[in-house]
């Protein structure tokens, strides 16, 4: 007998057995010999299972129970009174993700009169997460510094970014940060401006905050600017480590922007050089420095460095302390 045909009937034969098998199974919970859909037999499934689910007691209480506390949030009762122009524009509907999106909050020009107050209402958790315990290499954070804490202007223990950028106690003698002030919205759809007759202006590609925003807080010690030898912690000795040496006389108008606490910035400068180098070098994370606007200040008159040709005159509109010139 051909042994490669004997296989082939083998194979058929396991075929036909298979096919008889299930149409026995199918017959047998199917009596009536019409298919049950399968949308049926889940919908089904699901009745039953709720039949077989005791449907839950309503909670009793007594006149001594206390109602269990609400959560907490950040917004005060005096910060209320400032949310309701712009969350007015939050409705219902936002409890979509994707509606919540494209809230006009979140776009100019809702963004600009926005609160913290109004941001925190569906960001919350960006303040009340707290760095790990224990890091992904098995290092307890209490035993560790992280290199913001090596600074001497830093307190306490580690803290999350957004927590050192509006909650940290440094951050609040020297700085007015809010969330709008690094935040300024970006369009969900497009990663540049000019795509649509729509498209939100002055994307900078999709990314949740400017660079340039960064960058005044972050950037490189210009030191060749002042006609200094060297970086700040190479040349500082020489003037006593003390910024207010020199500056007390020259560029005497700065700080003059609303994210900035001008008075607190002084004061700390005194007491400390790394309050002033902090911002200017200390925390770099570019290797350029930012371009910043020359204030007319009194003695300012005169030749312009090279250095400092081009440079606006005032700060960005949206830093303007409310009531100065435009």
């Amino acid at each position: 007998m051909n042994t490669s045909t004997d296989k082939w009937w083998i194979g058929v034969l396991a075929i036909v057995v298979a096919v008889i098998g299930g149409l026995g199974i199918h017959f047998m919970s199917n009596p009536g010999g019409t298919a049950t859909p399968p949308q049926e037999k889940a919908a089904a499934s699901t009745t039953e299972m709720q039949a077989q689910t005791p449907a839950p007691s309503a909670p009793t209480t007594s006149a001594t129970d206390t109602p269990a506390p609400q959560q907490q949030t950040s917004i005060s009762p005096e910060q209320a009174p400032e949310t309701q122009p712009v969350a007015a524009t939050l409705s219902a509907a936002t409890s979509d993700y994707g509606q919540a999106r494209r809230d006009p909050i979140h776009f100019k020009p809702a963004i600009d009169q926005a609160t913290d107050a109004d941001c925190l209402k569906c960001h919350q958790e960006v303040l009340d997460t707290n760095t790990r315990d224990t890091s992904p290499a098995g290092l307890k954070k209490v035993n560790t510094l992280a290199w913001y804490q090596t600074l001497d202007t830093y307190e306490g223990e580690q803290m999350t970014f957004h927590q050192r950028h509006l909650t940290a106690p440094f951050i609040k003698k020297v700085a007015n940060m809010s969330c709008t002030t690094c935040h300024q919205g970006n369009d969900p759809r497009d990663e540049v401006s000019g795509t649509a007759v729509d498209t939100q202006t002055d994307l900078t590609m999709r990314k949740m905050v400017d660079p340039n925003t960064c960058l005044m807080c972050h950037g490189q010690f210009p030191y060749q600017n002042m006609g200094l030898p060297g970086p700040w912690h190479e040349s500082g000795a020489a003037f006593q480590n003390n910024c207010l040496l020199c500056h007390a006389a020259i560029r005497t108008t700065r700080h003059k922007v609303n994210f900035l606490n001008a008075a607190g910035i002084e004061q700390e400068g005194v007491a400390n050089s790394d309050s002033c180098y902090g911002c200017h070098g200390g925390r770099a994370w570019y290797r350029t420095s930012f371009p910043y606007p020359r204030h007319p200040w009194a003695g300012s008159g005169g030749t312009v460095p090279e250095w400092a040709k081009n440079r606006p005159t005032e700060s960005d509109l949206r830093f303007l302390i409310e009531g100065s010139k435009p």
